[in-house]
């Protein structure tokens, strides 16, 4: 058994086989702070067993569309020189889910009013007179502000 195994550490190759990730994309995140491989004497990435959950989370909220510095704000929380507890992803989640919150409240606005006014502004739909009469909701700023936003002061909710 070498001394990496003995320690618990994993080659890259093993990693990558363990998520799906290429090895390009380990050494990635490796080189970006996002995990914290382990160098042996000839220069070879080892890696925790806990970087197996940390690279599936960033698969993950890539996923959902999160970007790496969302994803890295998010992973600093959790510890690099031990193993993550469940007390400390209980503290990344809680931080992700207002995230993630946020992001379900605005897809359901939009689901619900893609075939209304969404508050751009632009005054082209009759239905507009009914949803945003007189164009309350540019008073709230430009752009989709009743998707945007949860509710803005224009009598829309």
């Amino acid at each position: 058994m070498s001394i990496a195994a003995a320690k618990g550490l994993l080659s890259i190759g093993e990693v990558a086989s363990r998520t799906g990730l290429a090895v390009s994309a380990i050494r990635y995140y490796d080189d970006e702070g996002l995990v914290a491989a382990r160098r042996t004497p000839g220069g070879k990435r080892m890696f925790l067993r806990s970087d197996i959950r940390r690279l599936s989370f960033i698969l993950i909220a890539q996923q959902l569309g999160f970007s790496l510095e969302e994803i890295r704000v998010q992973l600093r929380q959790l510890p690099l020189e031990r193993t993550p507890n469940k007390r400390d992803w209980e503290k990344i989640s809680k931080g992700f889910r207002a995230h993630l919150d946020a992001r379900i409240g605005m897809l359901e606005r939009l689901r619900d009013r893609l075939d209304g006014c969404i508050g751009c502004g632009c005054l082209s739909l009759e239905a507009c007179k009914l949803y945003n009469p007189d164009d309350r909701a540019q008073k709230a700023g430009t752009g989709p502000r009743l998707v945007l936003q949860k509710s803005v002061d224009a009598g829309t909710g």
